[in-house]
């Protein structure tokens, strides 16, 4: 039980006994930092800190075991020890070097928009699942063109090249990109709740970590490399993009821009390649029988084949951005 004698005078006018065991632990922590600034940005980057790599971590067992192979999009490509080292610092150096600052002066910007920090009672279920399937569909829109944009010449050469390192994503690559990268596709994560909360006037941080949280689970999950797990949440949603979905971009190089819904690529055609790989596929499988090996060949196969298609699409974007240089007779 939270000891009220200890409150400091923002929580004067609340009755304790009235709230939940979460919202006292909600107040224990305000009340202990004693600075509502300091306490959100603590809290908002050790929540970060925790989420994600708490979420990587069952995908880094999950490909130290072989019987996984079965469900890996790409088994062939497994990370390495020293590929997950080199991924894990490059993240924290973007965790450190932008995500920190905004994290750290979040509280302040959160109130200029009218959004509820340290207030107590929390948010129910009922008033955060609207609100947060709909940053889902913000962010997934934002997304979708903000990352067609870094696939343009300069963008890409110069910024968005870093994440495409990995033809076969891994749970840790989520995050690993250049620092820009970090802060362009970032905007659509907190534009989506701040603009929610200056028009509506209506939104608690506690709602903004819950959207967090799962932004994170599915930047993560999309990025595993593991789109056939029996459990993987297409299988139950088929409008839902998964790993299955953006494995493929970074495999093929184009197609699918989108990170959590398959809405955007349909309706703009950026899913053809995508779908005509699948359809094609599909019917190899269907011709080559019951033989395991023998799909497994003619997926290889095809697989190769669109690597060495992105590549050469990759190749073309840089040349493009590349300044030509004329001889000087």
């Amino acid at each position: 039980m939270y000891n009220s004698t200890a409150v400091p005078s923002l929580y004067d006018a609340i009755d304790f006994s009235s709230l939940s065991w979460a919202e006292q632990q909600w107040v224990s922590w305000y009340s202990f930092i004693g600075n509502p600034v300091l306490a959100t940005g603590l809290m908002s980057f050790l929540m970060h800190e925790i989420v994600y790599f708490g979420r990587c971590i069952p995908w880094i067992i999950i490909d130290a075991i072989p019987y996984f192979r079965r469900w890996k999009l790409q088994p062939t490509k497994i990370p390495t020890p020293h590929e997950q080292w080199e991924c894990t610092k490059q993240v924290l150096f973007s965790h450190f070097m932008v995500e920190l600052p905004v994290i750290w002066l979040f509280h302040p910007m959160a109130e200029v928009f009218g959004m509820r920090t340290y207030e107590v009672p929390l948010p129910s279920l009922r008033e955060m699942a609207p609100q947060v399937a709909l940053f889902f569909v913000f962010e997934d829109m934002f997304h979708y063109f903000a990352h067609q944009a870094l696939h343009y010449g300069p963008l890409y050469k110069y910024i968005h090249k870093i994440h495409h390192k990995y033809s076969a994503p891994f749970g840790l690559a989520a995050e690993y990109a250049h620092p820009a990268e970090v802060a362009i596709l970032g905007t659509g994560t907190i534009a989506g709740p701040l603009l929610y909360c200056y028009f509506t006037s209506n939104l608690h941080i506690f709602t903004m970590y819950v959207w967090i949280t799962l932004r994170l689970f599915q930047a993560i999950d999309a990025h595993s490399g593991y789109g056939e797990l029996p459990w993987s949440l297409q299988h139950i949603l088929p409008f839902w993009a998964g790993a299955e979905h953006h494995d493929f971009h970074h495999m093929a190089f184009t197609n699918n821009f989108s990170t959590s819904f398959r809405w955007c690529d349909f309706i703009g055609g950026t899913d053809d390649k995508y779908r005509a790989y699948a359809k094609r596929l599909k019917e190899a499988k269907k011709m080559a029988g019951s033989s395991k090996e023998q799909q497994a060949e003619i997926e290889r196969k095809f697989m190769a084949e669109v690597e060495a298609e992105g590549l050469r699409a990759e190749a073309q974007v840089i040349r493009d951005a590349t300044p030509k240089t004329t001889k000087v007779q």
